[in-house]
């Protein structure tokens, strides 16, 4: 993901990459960063040492995982910067504590930065408010066999959508787990499943399902460009707003 986001900073227009960073334990440390992600060389050498690389920095924009996000944020928070930030997985206190560092800096925090995926969140709102109550909903995802967290943020994303358009809470009716004699299904309910496998970049499919009739809103990932792109395009939005967690929907003015 890392070199997909250096080449789209390098390709938008009003950005400019000034470093890299990895773990410590990297192997390539030290190496030219356009280099290393196919973009030809570009001055700017991969390091170990966040702090020192935002110094002359503007926004960081931070493809992790939660708890690394978190070290970021103190980091970034410490030294004024912005964040843009597509890391999932984060639990309701690992939020908390985002929250609290983006009291400080104007942070945009998205499970997933696809144009695409955030128009169908927009989508599933306007759907289940219409379709109501007589339908039930199941969201079915499918990721490489390499994802760490499951379900996905976008797919737990994509729950929210639909409970809150429905007037439930995502947390009591998300359903993980069906196995043997487990009863019917309860109309409140909203399946959660995942496929892991291969290579698959990302696949999220809600199925909102009646008597006699069936809705499918799906969106498919074909390359992780698209994330790399809507994380430039956060970037540029970011610059000049007040401290503040934001998403995508807000890039997008899709609220």
């Amino acid at each position: 993901m890392g070199g997909h986001l250096i080449r789209a900073v390098v390709e938008t227009e009003g950005l400019e990459l000034t470093g890299a960073v990895e773990r410590p334990d990297h192997p390539q440390i030290g190496f030219d960063a356009g280099l290393v992600a196919g973009a030809g060389e570009l001055g700017v050498k991969i390091s170990d040492d966040l702090a020192a690389t935002m110094a002359n920095a503007d926004v960081l924009i931070d493809f992790t995982f939660p708890d690394v996000t978190l070290q970021n944020l103190a980091v970034c928070a410490e030294l004024g910067k912005m964040v843009v930030s597509g890391s999932t997985g984060f639990t309701p206190e690992q939020r908390a504590e985002a929250e609290k560092y983006a009291a400080k800096i104007p942070v945009v925090l998205a499970p997933n930065m696809s144009v695409g995926v955030n128009a169908c969140f927009k989508l599933l709102k306007e759907a289940a408010k219409i379709l109501g109550d007589g339908f039930d909903v199941e969201v079915v995802e499918l990721h490489h066999n390499k994802k760490k967290d499951s379900p996905s943020g976008t797919a737990v994303r994509m729950g929210e959508v639909v409970a809150d358009a429905l007037g439930r809470d995502y947390n009591k009716v998300a359903n993980f787990h069906r196995e043997g004699m487990c009863g019917e299904r309860s109309k409140e309910e909203i399946g959660m499943q995942t496929v892991r496998g291969g290579d698959i970049v990302g696949e999220h499919t809600v199925y909102f399902i009646g008597m006699g009739e069936r809705i499918e809103i799906s969106h498919r990932a074909m390359s992780r460009d698209m994330f790399a792109r809507g994380a430039a395009r956060a970037c540029l939005w970011l610059n000049g707003k007040g401290p503040g967690i934001y998403d995508m929907q807000d890039v997008l003015e899709l609220k």
